[in-house]
């Protein structure tokens, strides 16, 4: 009974914050005037985190590499639609690699790592917090299953996840949407092995 009524109180207030955006802070109520991107971009996220309960799965994209691409195909893939976007691979580096991986485990994991270094400048220039978030980062994944994923940060609550207390400027996003349409594009396309 006492489950029941804390979800029922759990709902009301995402559903509260999310058509109001406010937030209770030692008895203060604060209303955000989020945008309808910003609340469909955070209503997303909220979604997957009740349906999910990974609120790290929330804030990622995730791309299914065919069978018949092989790693490196993938790599390569990446290095040359990379380039289609002005980003620059910056680093690259293998993880782990577990010969006796179960089938649901994790058997492999490699990480490349993608700028634009014009664009990182302003983004720093902008909020030096966005230095947590550089470089851009594709994870290729392989479970001992054999199945493969590219997995890349959701960007959109990058750019829409803010309020009018601090707006990016239209240059810099336009920007951004750029870097955000490069790493939603560049690990789709490698995950299908094109060049």
């Amino acid at each position: 009974m006492l489950r029941n009524i804390m979800m029922g109180l759990s709902t009301l207030m995402v559903a509260f914050v999310f058509s109001g955006c406010s937030y209770l802070n030692m008895g203060k109520v604060f209303v955000f005037d989020f945008s309808g991107e910003t609340r469909t971009a955070y209503a997303k996220m909220m979604g997957t985190i009740g349906e999910t309960g990974d609120p790290a799965q929330a804030m990622m994209l995730e791309f299914k590499v065919v069978d018949d691409v092989t790693e490196e195909e993938v790599i390569e893939s990446i290095q040359s639609v990379a380039l289609e976007y002005n980003m620059m691979v910056v680093g690259e580096k293998n993880m782990f690699n577990l010969e006796d991986a179960k089938a649901e485990e994790v058997k492999h994991a490699r990480i490349i790592e993608l700028c634009s270094l014009s664009v990182a400048k302003k983004m720093f220039n902008h909020s030096r917090y966005y230095g947590g978030f550089m470089p851009c980062r594709i994870v290729f994944v392989e479970y001992g299953n054999g199945d493969r994923y590219l997995i890349t940060m959701d960007m959109t609550l990058a750019l829409y996840g803010g309020t009018d207390k601090k707006p990016i400027n239209d240059d810099l996003f336009e920007d951004m949407l750029r870097v955000k349409e490069a790493m939603e594009k560049i690990p789709e396309k490698a995950a299908r092995g094109d060049f």
